[in-house]
C-alpha cells in the first residue's frame, strides 16, 4: 500500500493521511451479496493506504478471483494446519466451506500504523467482536432483499436452491445487525456513494478521543 491517499478520479472522496490517525480493526460485514468485496475493492483501487486483510477458504475461486488477491484458495488439510499452528485470528465454517482470518497480517498491519480492513460473513464478525476489543463493526446492508437477491442471481456462482438459502439466512442477519457500529446502505449504481461513507466512519472514528484499544 501507498503511504498517501490517491484519489484523483473521485475528487469527493476523503484525503486524510492516515498516519495523522490511530490505526484500527474494521470489520466489514453483511450477507452474501451485499456487496463487500466490491465495497475493499474500490477502496483499494483508490489507493487508500489501508492493508486489506486477504483471508483464507477451502472454497473455489469464482470467476475472476485471484489466489492471493482475493482469497488465499487452500484445501481441507492445509486449513487445518492453519488452526492447529493458531496462525488464524478466528474461522468458521459458511456454507459448507471454511473460512479464516490470518492473525500475523493484522499484526503488522498495525504495528505498521495501518488500518486493517477485515472482511468476514456476520458469523466471523460476531467472533472477531468476542476476540478484539473496541473493534470497528460495519455492516453493509442492501437496499432491499429483491436488490440482493438479484445479485446473488447475478453473479452466476449458486445455485437456485443457495440463492433461496441465503436469501433467508439475509433476513436474520438484517435483523440482528443493531449489534454492529453502523450500518452502510450500498444502493444499486452508487458503489462510491457506500464507499465514501464507509471511509468517513473510518476517519471519525481513528480520531476519537479516547481511541479505540487494540490487544490481540
Amino acid at each position: 500500500m501507498t503511504d498517501s491517499t490517491d484519489t484523483s478520479d473521485a475528487p469527493n472522496f476523503p484525503k486524510k493521511i492516515q498516519g495523522k490517525q490511530q490505526p484500527m480493526v474494521v470489520v466489514l460485514s453483511g450477507p452474501s451479496g451485499v456487496g463487500k468485496d466490491a465495497i475493499l475493492e474500490r477502496m483499494a483501487e483508490l489507493k487508500y493506504p489501508y492493508h486489506f486483510v486477504i483471508t483464507a477458504t477451502t472454497r473455489q475461486p469464482r470467476l475472476g478471483e485471484v489466489d492471493g488477491v482475493n482469497h488465499y484458495f487452500v484445501d481441507r488439510e492445509h486449513f487445518q494446519k492453519l488452526i492447529d499452528s493458531n496462525e488464524l485470528l478466528e474461522h468458521a465454517e459458511v456454507y459448507g466451506n471454511m473460512y479464516g482470518v490470518p492473525k500475523q497480517q493484522v499484526k503488522e498491519a498495525l504495528t505498521a500504523g495501518q488500518h486493517v480492513m477485515i472482511r468476514v460473513d456476520v458469523q466471523g464478525a460476531a467472533r472477531i467482536r468476542q476476540l478484539v476489543k473496541d473493534v470497528l463493526l460495519i455492516f453493509i446492508m442492501p437496499p432491499d432483499l429483491q436488490s440482493l437477491q438479484a445479485r446473488l442471481e447475478d453473479r452466476g456462482s449458486d445455485t437456485p436452491e443457495a440463492i433461496i438459502e441465503r436469501r433467508a439466512k439475509a433476513i436474520n442477519e438484517i435483523n440482528d445487525a443493531e449489534w454492529f457500529d453502523i450500518s452502510v446502505i450500498n444502493h444499486d449504481d452508487q458503489l462510491d456513494e457506500a464507499v465514501r461513507q464507509v471511509i468517513n466512519v473510518i476517519d471519525t472514528e481513528s480520531e476519537r478521543d479516547p481511541p479505540r484499544n487494540f490487544d490481540l
